[in-house]
């Protein structure tokens, strides 16, 4: 009798086990964690209050009293940042988890299916891909006014059908193995075979897909904040720290701006390096 097949989730864990991780992916996690943390911790590590306005520290450099410098109101960059942190990560959070859920579940349904159902699906799909997500947002905003709900769920819409179409794939060829052949003999429930069988063997590879779009959506969050259509003021996020110290990049104090700009620089840089490295994992390739 020869032994069961192993599922794509057990083979995951396996290479994981068996391939020790590159130093980018290390730093990475390490990078990102560490973002994280300060987010989750922010009222208990940020030295300032995040609005607290100090009209002496106007523009200030950077100093033992304010290690990244202040802002046009002697806000402190530093406190800011880390209270930033919680918007910036949590918006591309909740668009991620919400589109993977939806896609998957559409994804599910057409590639199992199949018929005109699929042929449905993919046609609402080719829909939502001729408008650009950023653009799906805007119209949220225009409809529903400014803030972070109306362009998080519009985000999530509009990421879903990515996620849909590569599970429909992967479920489409799933369901020509043999073991899906084998459990209908056996009597089993097309559902069944579907959720408790197919579901799990291309959820990894679904998974990895989607933390790549991290990286995008908090980019896109970070530009709406940037032309005051998302996080407004005063609450602190790194886009509306990018448009707040415009004037004062005309001014030549340029620090106020890059410091978050950086910040949603290495972010997106670190999920697409997990991202990748997740995918060649899964894929079974050797990373270079």
């Amino acid at each position: 009798m020869s032994a069961p097949t192993p599922t794509l989730a057990l083979k995951v864990m396996r290479s994981t086990v068996r391939r020790p991780a590159r130093l980018g992916f290390t730093v990475a996690i390490v990078v990102l964690a560490v973002i994280a943390l300060a987010a989750v911790f922010a009222p208990f590590i940020a030295p300032y209050d995040p609005d607290h306005v100090d009209f002496s520290a106007v523009y200030a450099n950077p100093s033992p009293a304010h290690w990244l410098g202040a802002d046009a109101l002697g806000r402190d960059t530093l406190s800011r940042m880390i209270f930033g942190a919680r918007t910036a990560l949590l918006g591309p959070l909740l668009v991620v988890i919400a589109s993977t859920l939806l896609g998957i579940v559409l994804g599910l349904v057409a590639g199992w299916r199949g018929g005109w159902l699929d042929a449905t699906l993919a046609r609402i799909f080719d829909v939502l891909f001729a408008f650009p997500s950023l653009l799906i947002a805007i119209m949220a905003v225009a409809l529903f006014g400014k803030g972070l709900v109306a362009p998080v769920i519009a985000m999530s819409i509009a990421y879903s059908p990515f996620v849909a179409r590569l599970t429909r794939q992967l479920v489409a060829t799933e369901r020509s193995r043999p073991y899906v052949s084998a459990y209908r003999v056996q009597g089993f429930a097309g559902s069944w075979i579907a959720v408790r069988r197919v579901l799990p063997n291309v959820a990894p590879t679904v998974g990895a897909q989607s933390t790549l779009n991290f990286g995008y959506v908090l980019a896109e969050l970070a530009g709406l904040s940037f032309l005051g259509l998302g996080v407004q003021a005063p609450t602190a996020d790194w886009g509306a720290m990018i448009n707040e110290a415009q004037a004062g990049v005309a001014g030549g104090y340029f620090l106020p701006a890059i410091v978050p700009a950086v910040a949603v620089v290495i972010v997106v840089v670190a999920v697409n390096v997990i991202g990748e490295e997740l995918s060649d994992r899964i894929g079974g390739r050797t990373p270079a």
